[in-house]
């Protein structure tokens, strides 16, 4: 998915736990921020319906991470105050690290580009919203300087380097509150869409256990911070299916009961989420579809994902969050197709609402011709009003309701 967003931007993102955070700097507090223990239902409950800052801090040119380099503007406070503004709880940062990690054996994470991701989270925590942070672009085959490529030959060279650089932005955050949540990584795979590489998933459970140890060493509220991690590609079916998705242990966690969140992302069906091809695209999707509409991947099955979900991880104790989902505007194509748009993105997030999971939309910061921006980042303008009502409708609605028809 992030190749069709890349290609894009190079063309061209109940219950609320409320705790003051001013004057929290991170890792170099001198004590540790107040910390209020969240189980699984109040923070499923508190983190809400999520954001993702998405084409900003992971975006790279020449194994380079620079905020701008896909055409998005610097990212400000004002921003992240409209995203507030609008309704969403959860901000997800991804965040690139490549060319700025030093050389073996420190692996040591340039200082700038680390203040700079420690200045974006702090633009969030101290606004009382959640921040996920992680290493995204970093484990991409189609990304110049990936490095964390699960079917390579060198893993003790991958996991050496992975666990230093774990362990710097662990000990960078450890004092943070309980807003922030670490992601291991992001939709790491072999670049293939069959079936998982049996020795790829032994690594990739790999990384989530060194991800889970070299937090929880640091010490600090990283001993019982929520952690966050996916299987296969975050795909839903290689993740809760029985595929070679592995939990890792948490020995080291000092809180009362399970810390662990699963990461998965959802954009089916494709023709109409991510396809950008006039031919093939879809344009309608759900029991109100008249024409340009998938014959597979409708309300029933959304359904049954949230279900295998829930069933098999949120029923067992972890929540799930559902990293990134959401339709590119294919209007150039169907003027009315944003009304399909807010239908999907309703129906989805109501749905995993539903089944204890928590939605973040995926924006590129995008908007117009097979992009999925809500907010003009420049102007900070909403510019998609109707699907974040139906997301939010959907979020906190009391009870079953019926969506609103496209």
């Amino acid at each position: 998915m992030k190749k069709i967003i890349k290609k894009i931007t190079a063309a061209a993102v109940a219950l609320a736990v409320a705790v003051s955070m001013a004057g929290c700097s991170g890792g170099d507090k001198s004590n540790p921020a107040e910390w209020t223990d969240l189980d699984q239902t109040a923070v499923t409950a508190a983190m809400g319906m999520g954001w993702n800052l998405g084409n900003q801090l992971e975006a790279s040119g020449n194994k380079v991470p620079n905020e701008t380099a896909w055409g998005n503007p610097t990212i400000s406070e004002e921003l992240i105050l409209k995203v507030k503004e609008q309704g969403f709880k959860t901000v997800r940062i991804p965040v690139s690290y490549l060319s700025k990690i030093g050389e073996a054996p420190d692996y040591k994470i340039d200082e700038a580009w680390l203040n700079r991701v420690q200045e974006v989270a702090d633009y969030v925590i101290n606004n009382d919203m959640f921040a996920i942070i992680n290493i995204h672009g970093d484990g991409y085959y189609t990304v110049d300087g990936g490095w964390l490529l699960c079917v390579d030959e060198n893993q003790d060279e991958i996991k050496a380097k992975y666990e230093k650089v774990w362990q710097q932005i662990a000990e960078r955050f450890k004092d943070y509150d309980q807003h922030l949540v670490f992601e291991s990584m992001n939709e790491v795979f072999d670049d293939t869409y069959g079936e998982p590489n049996p020795t790829g998933y032994a690594n990739i459970n790999d990384y989530n256990k060194i991800f889970v140890e070299t937090v929880r060493k640091t010490g600090s509220n990283n001993e019982k911070r929520w952690l966050l991690m996916p299987g296969w590609n975050t795909n839903i079916g290689h993740t809760a299916g029985d595929k070679g998705f592995e939990i890792p242990e948490d020995p080291l966690c000092t809180a009362d009961g399970k810390r662990i969140m699963i990461s998965v992302h959802f954009y089916d069906p494709y023709n109409f989420t991510l396809d950008e091809n006039i031919a093939s695209a879809t344009t309608q999707w759900g029991k109100y579809a008249t024409e340009k509409f998938d014959t597979w991947g409708q309300e029933d099955y959304v359904d049954s994902q949230m279900k295998l979900l829930n069933d098999k991880f949120v029923s067992q104790g972890y929540p799930v969050v559902i990293g990134e989902m959401g339709v590119m505007d294919k209007t150039h194509i169907a003027p009315n197709m944003n009304d399909f748009r807010r239908y999907w993105n309703e129906y989805v997030v109501k749905a995993a609402k539903d089944n204890g999971c928590i939605p973040v939309y995926w924006d590129n910061g995008f908007n117009g011709r097979n992009g999925f921006g809500l907010f003009h980042r420049l102007s900070k303008e909403v510019t998609e009003p109707e699907i974040i009502e139906g997301m939010m409708r959907a979020i906190n609605s009391e009870g079953d309701y019926e969506i609103p028809a496209p």
